[in-house]
């Protein structure tokens, strides 16, 4: 007999030799028909694997990441088996699960396919899911493996094997197909009921440029036709909402080529919108106890190099520049925190005085290479909420509760109310990826996870995510169309204090070494409007519009009653501009709703008359004639609703 631990911690005993699918219908017939992928002792398995010894049994089902990435890895198969049907000959090299999808890369041989070969890709891949075919994993020899793929003259497929270890190579069988597969299957193909090829693109065998190009087709698949069409729906809004295109309609932000790529241009209503979330976040900064500081955008490659920053990411920085002086080189900065660690060191501290809240939105340059660069998301030059806090280790929980805080503040005034906190630790079997003490980053992490508890965040520990000098808590938000998104991070290090000797004198009157926590609510300015853009679709919290108001005249004869208005809301402290264009009132609606004005005035010969205003709001609702003052109060009201105060 067997134990199986099961996630509620409840243990159940069974025969050995019983399978992850045998555990599920034990459990209730109608789960098992759900389920589709299992863990073991933490090892992904198949849901016909046998179970041997007692351990940790996770059942997974499509509702389930983990589900889902067996689902499409499972898909890749059937792809492959359609393509080799397809265009015989083709040569596989891998096919991973992806975020939403799948993909193959294969070499076509004198094939080619393009959007028009879509259709029967899907049809042929349909055809086989169909037959629900079982996915059946077998060891295999590494001599076999060799022979079977030499035979069929595939370079890719015998690369694989030879950085194998004998012993440790499986294959994957469904119907008459046969494939190089780790595992980590669904039970048979006929699961899958819909899919859809996504687009085709060049891929280097193995990321390199010097090697073959292949051809990587992307894919999707779900369990039900009706979820395909969802998702596809959600596409189609994802594209009316690309920040890219958004950010152009309404006059935020440009790229120039000759300014540089990556390098974003900020317009006045852009540059304004940024203003006010650095405002925002300041006031809120001044109540938690931060203290601004400015540092430069360049700093000397020596101050790098003493943070190990250069080490680590010097070949994707911009290569140092080189003055008059020999041997005298400076970086454009890409990152802040060693200027900061410079800030503390310029003066004498006492535990007394700590902690220490150093704040700075501070423009940082990065070597994006041209390829990966995309809006604001990925850009080469990029400014951060930045703050660093340097405090004494009794200090540290309190700290790092506070900043959760105020970053849960911040969500909270934008409209992300759907994430999950990820807890980043090292991964342990790869120590040199890490600098600093083996204690230092285990009380590191303990604090983070600590801290997590305590605030009852909803967070996951993530093994090998860890930034190179410490632990860190993500936030992962999810946007109005469910995607995830990293925004706002916090971490704990005890490297840097150590790399530039900051200390601070105790109450025994020693030399002590402060605790450093890194920490920044948005991430980068530029990352961060990207994706508010796109959860809001362009209709910002009230408080962030660059204008909350548009005043429409009817004609010229109330053109100065406009103004009137206008110079009214401005008392009330409201943002509004007026539209005196020679256009019909209707087509000035119309732009005004296609450019996200939360409120539009309409002002004539009855409003004048009654010194009140017409009011209509985005998306239609007409709330009626109203005096401004009453107007204001809707504002404000709108206003208190999301943006609370820092407490």
């Amino acid at each position: 007999m067997i134990k199986i631990t099961l996630p509620d911690n409840s243990v159940r005993e069974y025969d050995s030799g019983i399978t992850a699918m045998g555990v599920a219908k034990d459990i209730s017939e109608g789960f098992a028909r759900n389920v589709i992928s299992a863990k073991f002792n933490n090892t992904t398995i198949e849901t016909t694997t046998e179970l041997t010894t007692d351990g940790d049994l996770i059942l997974y089902t499509w509702k389930d990441d983990e589900g889902k990435a067996a689902f499409r890895h499972s898909s890749s198969h059937v792809l492959a088996q359609a393509l080799e049907q397809l265009y015989p000959g083709v040569k596989l090299s891998i096919g991973p699960s992806i975020e939403n999808g799948f993909y193959y890369d294969v070499d076509l041989g004198e094939h080619s396919i393009s959007d028009k070969d879509f259709k029967r890709i899907e049809d042929k891949m349909l055809e086989i899911a169909r037959g629900k075919h079982e996915f059946k994993m077998r060891s295999v020899s590494k001599a076999n493996a060799l022979k079977l793929y030499e035979d069929q003259s595939n370079e890719y497929k015998v690369e694989l094997i030879e950085n194998l270890e004998d012993g440790t190579i499986t294959f994957c069988d469904h119907d008459t197909f046969t494939d190089l597969c780790r595992g980590g299957h669904i039970p048979h193909t006929g699961i899958i009921k819909a899919v859809k090829i996504m687009s085709v693109a060049g891929a280097y065998w193995r990321g390199d440029e010097n090697n073959k190009q292949l051809t990587r087709i992307y894919g999707t698949s779900f369990p039900k036709q009706k979820e395909l069409k969802e998702y596809l729906a959600l596409l189609e809004e994802a594209k009316k909402r690309d920040h890219r295109k958004l950010g152009k309609e309404l006059g935020l932000f440009t790229f120039s080529q000759k300014v540089g790529q990556g390098l974003p241009l900020w317009l006045p209503k852009g540059a304004a919108l940024r203003d006010r979330l650095e405002q925002f976040l300041k006031k809120a900064q001044k109540k938690a106890g931060y203290e601004m500081v400015v540092t430069p955008h360049i700093g000397q490659k020596e101050l790098y190099e003493t943070s190990g920053h250069y080490a680590k990411y010097g070949e994707d920085s911009f290569q140092p520049i080189n003055t008059p002086a020999e041997g005298e080189e400076f970086l454009l900065k890409p990152m802040n925190c060693p200027h900061h660690c410079e800030i503390y060191k310029s003066g004498p501290w006492s535990y007394r005085d700590l902690p220490k809240r150093f704040a700075e939105f501070g423009t940082v340059y990065r070597y994006e290479q041209s390829g990966e660069l995309h809006g604001l998301t990925r850009v080469r030059g990029f400014t951060q909420d930045d703050a660093h806090i340097f405090c004494t280790p009794d200090q540290l929980d309190d700290e790092f509760k506070k900043v959760i805080d105020l970053v849960l503040y911040v969500f909270g005034s934008l409209g992300f109310e759907n994430f999950t906190a990820q807890v980043s630790v090292r991964d342990l079997s790869k120590p040199e990826k890490y600098i600093g003490d083996t204690d230092n980053w285990e009380k590191a992490e303990n604090a983070i996870i600590n801290a997590a508890k305590e605030k009852g965040l909803n967070y996951v520990i993530e093994s090998g995510e860890a930034a190179f000098y410490g632990p860190k808590l993500d936030f992962m938000v999810k946007d109005a169309l469910g995607r995830s998104w990293q925004l706002g991070t916090i971490q704990v290090d005890y490297n840097l204090p150590e790399r530039f000797d900051l200390t601070y004198k105790g109450s025994d009157n020693e030399s002590h070494r402060p605790v450093m926590i890194h920490r920044a609510p948005f991430g980068s300015l530029e990352r961060f409007i990207a994706i508010l853009l796109e959860h809001t679709g362009g209709n910002f919290p009230l408080w962030l519009m660059p204008e909350q108001a548009i005043i429409l005249s009817l004609s010229e004869k109330y053109e100065k009653y406009a103004e009137k208005v206008l110079n009214s809301l401005e008392n009330h402290e409201i943002r509004a501009l007026t539209d005196h264009r020679n256009e019909t009132v209707g087509k000035k609606i119309r732009e005004a709703e296609m450019n996200k004005f939360p409120y539009i005035i309409i002002v004539g010969e009855q409003e004048e008359k009654s010194n009140t205003i017409s009011v209509r709001k985005h998306g239609g609702e007409d709330i009626g004639s109203i005096s401004v003052d009453d107007f204001s109060e809707i504002i404000n009201n709108e206003i208190k609703k999301t943006l609370k105060s820092f407490q």
